[in-house]
């Protein structure tokens, strides 16, 4: 089993920073791909940012400039820095990460319970 532990999300007023952590534990060979997700309500979850194990980053149009993601790989451990937050920013942010239990098996994914960003006007 694999277990995603996040935190650092909260209430900011608009122009403000945050930055979310996602640390993944337990039966992990490798990972791949680490990222984050949001979902704002009444709307479907979508892709924030992600990275590949080399470094590779990889942003969606509303928070290219603003965002940045970043990992640890000691620590299996995924960051998402936010800057210059605006109101539209406020959903409840999701990490996913694909790994491997053991080597040459496939990759699976999992996700985080979710915290919650709300960004004040």
């Amino acid at each position: 089993q694999v277990q995603l532990v996040e935190s650092g999300g909260g209430l900011v007023q608009a122009g403000g920073s945050l930055r979310l952590s996602c640390a993944a534990s337990g039966n992990i060979f490798s990972i791949d791909t680490m990222g984050w997700y949001r979902q704002a309500p009444g709307k479907q979850r979508e892709l924030v940012a992600n990275i590949r194990n080399g470094g590779s980053t990889n942003y969606e149009d509303p928070v290219k400039g603003r965002f940045t993601i970043s990992r640890d790989n000691a620590k299996n451990t995924v960051y998402l820095q936010m800057n210059s937050l605006k109101p539209e920013d406020t959903a409840v942010y999701y990490c996913r990460v694909y790994y491997r239990p053991r080597p040459g098996y496939r990759y699976l994914e999992v996700w985080g319970q979710g915290t919650l960003v709300t960004v004040s006007s």
